[in-house]
């Protein structure tokens, strides 16, 4: 694909809403690649693959971070292996007057790893926890009430499975 302008003219090509980012194809092909595996790939190879300049890649990649599209870069734990073998997923209801700062409580609670605010009103928190123990769970089980919530399940997750989003994979690459 080729890059229609200078790094330096590019300053249009991402523009920020209160909540969009408008993302050109080149955009969409950095993040694609960035999806796959972000740590394991360099800003020339992103470059190669996308078909632009790695000072391209650079200046967008900064951009889509600075306009927030690009959020952060985590890695992706084997909790088994790290010693964590109980990998749960609460499910919560909060009061939808106040699920956002309780959902940022939650964070605060030892194990407590990822949490999901839903727009129904019952079920509106996924909470995913790791733990050691059945003790584990039952302290994480008495602080997550402590803050207000309801737990109708709780659930042990065996196995996680993702994908790069395809919306962001070039038209002349996903054949």
């Amino acid at each position: 694909m080729e890059d229609p302008t200078s790094p330096d003219d590019q300053t249009d090509e991402v523009t920020q809403t209160d909540t969009e980012v408008s993302l050109d194809e080149v955009d969409r092909g950095v993040l694609f690649v960035l999806q796959r595996d972000a740590r394991n790939i360099t800003i020339q190879e992103i470059a190669d693959e996308v078909e632009v300049s790695a000072t391209t890649v650079r200046n967008r990649i900064d951009r889509l971070e600075n306009t927030g599209a690009i959020e952060g870069y985590a890695p992706q734990i084997n909790y088994e292996r790290a010693g964590f073998p109980l990998r749960l997923l609460f499910i919560c209801s909060a009061d939808p007057d106040i699920r956002n700062q309780t959902a940022q409580d939650c964070l605060d609670v030892e194990g407590i790893i990822n949490v999901n605010e839903l727009v129904t009103s019952e079920r509106n928190l996924h909470v995913q926890a790791v733990a050691t123990s059945t003790r584990d769970l039952t302290r994480m089980t008495e602080e997550l009430n402590g803050h207000g919530l309801v737990i109708h399940s709780s659930e042990i997750i065996t196995n996680h499975y993702s994908q790069p989003w395809g919306h962001f994979e070039s038209e002349e690459h996903s054949d």
